[in-house]
């Protein structure tokens, strides 16, 4: 592997290898046919250690860097289902790590600790109805009742919430401040007011829940704050960033197999006398596809290991630089990703659109990473103020 790996995390990527292809490649059809895997899933990874690597020792974790969450990502890929993939990197990259940065100790001890060995599910907590890209506008509001927060809203599209022990929420306790007026709390789905109001169904990623919540007077108590009340936006813009940059590294190294498996199938399929993999359209086709690949994976890294670099070499908040390398690796990783897999699913032909098939599972999968954790569009946004254009 390139130089940013070290000899233990090719042992920890061993480990999460070994995982995939014992313990879920086999039953994933099952599960996406349920449209849920079984929450035993994260219980075992949490005991394999595949939440902790990268947290810090005093928390519970392995005392690794942001590179096992990468090393993570590119062999989760390989399940050949991303809604399984989806489920487990939301429990121990996208909804935990804000509570590793806020948490109090006794939020750790309740929350983060339990989650990471897999023996609490998480989910995190941010878009609704009406704010999506735009978290500003996000509008479940909370306020002050004593020693406790009356929370009333709802929120959308969130992974993990069929299940979850626990959402990290980000909601509104100063209105009028907008996007300076929003703080994260840590909300115990046991919590009265709470509901699933249902759950939905999605194009792709069937075997992750997905669902729609609802808060009706949700009392919180204030001890479950996290972090300081109004400045929940800046840390969820922190926490975007290792969202993005692990959900590249992980479509980069699916679309990887979608065009293993075409290569794999056309060794074997004949038209016209000879394997496909022969006919010089297909071969410059695939060079064309696997160079662009290249490119994406050798970006997606510089990303990660900027990200890595401000976090844990030098421990300070993500800079600018890093945001905008991140940003342009989701866009250039969400066009690459898609050509790739769709091509090979036109390689597949006929075979390539039926169900039963991965590369339609993954064509299907692949199409929310264009929107997810901020679109294409959003982000080509983002990247123009950051350009100062």
């Amino acid at each position: 592997m390139p130089g940013f790996f070290r000899e233990d995390h090719d042992h920890f990527r061993r480990t999460v290898k070994q995982f995939v292809q014992r313990e879920l490649i086999p039953y994933v059809d099952e599960w996406e046919r349920l449209e849920l895997f079984p929450d035993e899933v994260f219980r075992r990874a949490g005991e394999l250690g595949l939440f902790a690597a990268h947290y810090a020792e005093d928390v519970g974790g392995g005392g690794g860097d942001f590179w096992f969450s990468v090393a993570k990502s590119e062999e989760l890929a390989k399940c050949r289902s991303a809604g399984v993939a989806m489920g487990l990197l939301v429990q121990g990259d996208i909804a935990t790590p804000v509570i590793a940065d806020l948490g109090t100790k006794e939020q750790i001890e309740e929350f983060l600790t339990p989650a990471i060995h897999g023996q609490k599910i998480a989910a995190l907590g941010v878009t609704e109805p009406n704010a999506g890209s735009d978290v500003a506008g996000i509008q479940t509001w909370a306020r002050k009742d004593g020693s406790d927060y009356i929370i009333n809203g709802a929120k959308t599209y969130i992974t993990n919430a069929v299940r979850a022990d626990f959402v990290t929420m980000l909601v509104k306790t100063s209105p009028e401040a907008g996007a300076h007026g929003c703080s994260f709390f840590i909300v115990p789905t046991n919590t009265r007011g709470f509901s699933v109001a249902k759950k939905l169904k999605k194009i792709g990623n069937h075997a992750s829940d997905t669902a729609e919540l609802a808060f009706d007077d949700m009392r919180v108590p204030a001890r479950y704050l996290l972090g300081e009340e109004n400045r929940g936006f800046m840390h969820l813009m922190q926490n975007f960033q290792s969202e993005r940059a692990i959900a590249c590294t992980s479509a980069v190294a699916g679309a990887q197999a979608s065009l293993d498996d075409a290569i794999e199938f056309g060794r074997d399929r004949k038209a016209f006398g000879k394997p496909l993999i022969k006919r010089e359209y297909w071969q410059h086709k695939f060079v064309s596809l696997q160079t662009k690949i290249e490119a994406a994976r050798a970006l997606s890294y510089h990303a990660a290991d900027l990200y890595n670099q401000d976090r844990w070499v030098r421990k300070v908040p993500v800079e600018l630089e890093t945001v905008k390398i991140i940003s342009m690796a989701k866009v250039f990783v969400g066009d690459v990703a898609s050509e790739v897999i769709d091509e090979s699913l036109q390689f597949h032909g006929g075979a390539g659109y039926m169900e039963e098939s991965s590369v339609a599972r993954a064509w299907r999968d692949q199409r929310l990473f264009r929107i997810g954790a901020g679109t294409t569009e959003t982000m080509r946004y983002y990247l123009a103020k950051l350009m100062g254009l």
